[in-house]
C-alpha cells in the first residue's frame, strides 16, 4: 500500500499519544469540512488524509482494547458523513465538538 504521509507511517505516528493522532486527524477532517464547500475533489484529499492517519491509530499497538472499538467507530461515522448518506445524522458542529478536545489537549501540551 501506498502511503500519503510515507514518514508517519514508516513508525513516526506510532511515537504520538493517541490524543496527538486524533488531533492531527482531526485537522485533515476540518480541512475536509472546509474544502467540501469549496472544491470536492480537495475535501476528498484531505478526507483521504484523514482516514489514512485514523487507519494508522487503529493499527498502533496502544490503542487495542476499548480504544481501538471506537476508533473503527469513528472511521465507520466519518465514511457515512464524507462518503454515504449520513445515516448517522453527522453534522459539521458535532465533528468539530468530537475533536475540539483533543486538539486543546495535544495544544496544551506545547504551552
Amino acid at each position: 500500500m501506498s502511503h500519503i504521509h510515507k514518514n508517519l507511517a514508516n513508525g513516526r505516528w506510532f511515537e504520538f499519544s493517541l490524543v496527538q493522532q486524533l488531533a492531527n486527524v482531526g485537522a485533515e477532517v476540518d480541512r475536509a469540512m472546509i474544502w467540501k464547500k469549496k472544491d470536492e475533489r480537495l475535501s476528498q484529499k484531505a478526507f483521504e488524509r484523514g482516514i489514512e492517519l485514523l487507519d494508522l491509530t487503529i493499527e498502533d499497538s496502544k490503542n487495542r482494547g476499548g480504544k481501538l472499538k471506537e476508533l473503527c467507530r469513528l472511521k465507520e461515522v466519518l465514511g457515512d458523513y464524507f462518503m454515504g448518506d449520513n445515516e448517522y445524522g453527522s453534522t459539521e458542529e458535532s465533528w468539530n465538538s468530537y475533536f475540539y478536545f483533543f486538539n486543546a489537549a495535544a495544544s496544551a501540551k506545547y504551552f
